[in-house]
This record gives C-alpha cells, structure tokens and sequence, in this order.
C-alpha cells in the first residue's frame, strides 16, 4: 500500500508547531465523564487487567490501547470511545497492568511489547461479535502493530481494522529522541509516575526490587535499563528495545492497518516513520501528517480530533478510506 497523502490534516498557524500541538489537548480540550462500566478480567497467569467498556450490544467492539503511563481515562482514549460509540461500536478501553487505579498482583506491569493481555481481551469478548477494530496510542500503537505482526496465525478473523496513532516504530531511537534536552519536560513527567509505581512495587515486593537505582535513573533509557527491562525477563533497555519494537514485525501485517504520525512529532526519530514497509506491504497504509505534534492532531471548533475521525473512517471500512 503506498504512503497515503490524500487525507491532510490542517491545523490553524498557531498550532503548526509539534510541542504546541502536543500540550495543546492536556491544557485546554475539555475533559468528559464517560459511561464506562468496567471489567476486571482475570489473566491466566494470576493477575487481572481493568477494562473500561461502553457496552450496547452492538455486532462489532473496538479495543483502544492508550499510551505510556496513560488509561482509559486518557482524553484521546475517552474522546474516541464516544465517538466510536455514536457510530455503532461497542468500546473496550485497556488499562495496563498497573495504570487502572488499582496496583496488579505481579512484580511484572507492561511494557511495549507486552501483547499478551490485548490477546487474552480480543478472545475474551470475540465470541459475542462479528467484527473487531482495534485503535492504539503511542506505546500502545507499538503494543497494538507487533501484536498484529507476531501472532498473524493466532489472530482472531474477526479482527478487520486497526489504527495506530504517533508509534515509536523503533523504540532505542525514540528513547535517545525523547532525552533531547527540549523533551526534558514530557520525559520527567513520565518518570515521576513511572518512580512513584516503583516505589509501591519495593512495598510490595521487596526482595525483587532495589530503589538504589532510582538515583541513576535520570531519563526513560535509565529506567528501562535497571527497572523496565530485568522485571520483564529483558537482559537490559538495549535488549527490551530490541525485541519489543513493532517495525521488525511490519512487514507480517495482514490485517487491513493504518498508520498516522506526525513529522513534528517531539518524540519520534527519523527511524520511526515506516515509509519503506508500508510501501512493501499492501496491507499497511501510513499518513506522514506534516503537523500534528504526539497524540496531539488538534483541531479547534470541532468535537472531535482530526485522528479520531481518521480513526473512525479507517474501521467503519478501510478499503473506500484508502481508496
């Protein structure tokens, strides 16, 4: 499929800048209550996971896989539920490991790579529906294309679509991308909740855990390094990064799948933006938006984001989108 360019994102001037772009929805979208009911499903391995669902018994559900240390309380994630649920989806929003309020059992919480809980949710609610679309954000677009890339003869038919939003295709360039000094900000704001749930884990696990690394933790490479990477059974970060990324695994998608990235993003390197796999495969589609900052894609006056409705065309039918 070749690199799409005929659907433009077009956002007013002020907004033509990545970390304006990108900070704009935290400050200023309008936060909104959801009518989620959640789910506490128990995992084979001991533990649970969180699901937040609109439910209306609906023939197809869409599962949306949110970013690093966000939720399904996440605005991008809340705000593409409702819209979803408007058009006739049934929604599932995941909750990581760790990230729904309520700390998991295990050591373990997740990480990039970690697909198998979006595995275990996708076979947990497939018997009750005729089509599934899935939608991923971030870390969760990398979670959500090795996924779809690792397990082709695993994957549920009734997977039809799926989106992914801002994914670091390539995880060791993006934690270099992210420790540039004008990213200081967004990197310490993930550190400062990543530390809190390593300090909770110490309470609850204190012969596995040793908090005299969190003073040489001073970037996500760090964290990754003595935290993320040795509790997930990776040797180090290098490691994790290695066998975590999705673009390994791109060129396996047979499932319909797009991609949208921005090329101000203030996280993504070069070697994130797939454009020799989607051109190889007929099956991926990739929108290199020229503005659009990190999950940002604001637009204002309008309900819904410029990714969201992309997100909401390409699963009601993906083969008139890329048409």
């Amino acid at each position: 499929m070749p690199v799409l360019k005929n659907h433009a994102y077009s956002p007013p001037l002020f907004l033509r800048s990545g970390h304006l772009n990108t900070i704009y929805p935290y400050i200023f979208r309008n936060d909104i209550a959801m009518p989620y009911q959640r789910k506490r499903l128990e995992t084979p391995d001991g533990d649970f996971i969180d699901v937040d669902c609109v439910l209306n018994k609906r023939s197809r559900m869409a599962i949306l896989c949110h970013g690093l240390e966000g939720s399904a309380h996440s605005k991008y994630i809340k705000y593409t539920a409702l819209l979803l649920s408007s058009e006739g989806w049934d929604v599932v929003a995941l909750n990581y490991r760790g990230c729904s309020g309520e700390m998991n059992r295990k050591v373990q919480m997740y990480h990039s790579g970690f697909t198998d809980d979006l595995h275990f949710t996708v076979n947990h609610f497939e018997n009750s529906y005729e089509e599934i679309g899935l939608a991923g954000f971030s870390l969760g677009g990398n979670i959500l294309l090795k996924y779809l890339g690792e397990s082709v003869a695993l994957l549920s038919p009734k997977i039809k679509a799926a989106v992914g939003i801002s994914v670091p295709c390539d995880l060791s360039a993006g934690a270099t991308k992210i420790a540039e000094w004008d990213n200081y900000f967004y990197e310490k704001r993930f550190l400062t909740t990543l530390e809190k749930k390593i300090r909770l884990k110490k309470r609850m696990f204190p012969d596995q855990i040793n908090l005299d690394n969190l003073s040489r933790t001073k970037s996500l490479r760090d964290f990754d390094e003595y935290y993320t990477g040795p509790l997930h059974g990776f040797n180090d970060a290098e490691d994790y990064y290695q066998k975590a990324h999705c673009k390994q695994f791109l060129s396996n998608i047979k499932t319909p799948t797009l991609l949208i990235s921005a090329l101000d993003d203030p996280f993504l390197p070069e070697e994130s933006y797939p454009f020799a796999e989607a051109k190889r495969n007929p099956n991926l589609g990739f929108i290199p938006s020229a503005y659009g900052g990190h999950v940002g894609f604001s637009l204002r006056g309008s309900k819904y984001y410029w990714e969201e409705q992309m997100i909401a065309q390409f699963l009601h039918c993906s083969s008139s989108f890329i048409g």
